[in-house]
């Protein structure tokens, strides 16, 4: 819960800090371009989503206040929402790209006999919290960047397509929660998740005991 909470106000911070950058300053008024969590909770989707989750045994999955944006505030009017939408799950690789560092880094420090004592039982939850969070991170961005309303992916695509195509893709909107349930409580997403996790399981292995 503490990794999804510090990933998802990571997320939606970034969301708010390039709509800022790109002129639209909706989310700053807002006090939404901060990593304080407070200011990004969703009752339903960061605290009764996850907490369900969690005693049920169901896979962990939540989401945060979305953040508002106006795009007729953004100076970059052809790629200004993409580059927002982006943002999100961008912003998640790059959190996890540091969990692996961290990781790495005090893998090596324990190699060369450093902080054994110092660090004594807190190592297996320190090394489970690390691998929590680079699993959950590449998972946010991922599961964003699936082209289903209201995820990112769909801004993304919305974005990429002819104008008449964006359109009537838009009116699928209507339809995103009912897809999304379809997602979640069917074998999709592990046909999707299970592979990436897969080789993300072989590169740590490689990357942090190598």
């Amino acid at each position: 819960m503490l990794v999804l909470l510090l990933s998802l106000s990571w997320h939606e911070s970034a969301h708010a800090w390039m709509a800022d950058r790109l002129g639209d300053y909706t989310a700053r008024y807002l006090g939404r371009v901060s990593l304080n969590p407070l200011v990004h909770i969703d009752i339903l989707g960061t605290i009764l989503f996850p907490a369900i989750s969690f005693f049920s045994g169901a896979p962990l999955l939540g989401w945060a206040k979305p953040t508002p944006i106006n795009p007729l505030h953004l100076r970059d009017k052809k790629y200004g929402e993409l580059r927002v939408a982006a943002a999100g799950p961008v912003s998640n690789c790059i959190l996890a790209a540091i969990f692996i560092v961290v990781y790495k880094i005090v893998v090596v420090f324990l190699k060369n006999g450093l902080g054994q004592n110092l660090l004594g039982g807190m190592l297996e939850p320190m090394f489970l919290l690390f691998q929590q969070a680079i699993f959950l991170n590449v998972g946010l961005a991922i599961f964003n960047l699936i082209p289903i309303p209201p995820l990112d992916g769909s801004h993304i695509l919305e974005a990429l397509l002819p104008y008449e195509a964006a359109q009537k893709f838009a009116n699928l909107q209507r339809y995103g929660g009912i897809l999304l349930m379809l997602l979640v409580f069917t074998p999709a997403l592990s046909i999707v998740f299970n592979p990436i996790f897969g080789l993300l399981s072989l590169f740590l292995n490689w990357f942090i005991l190598s």
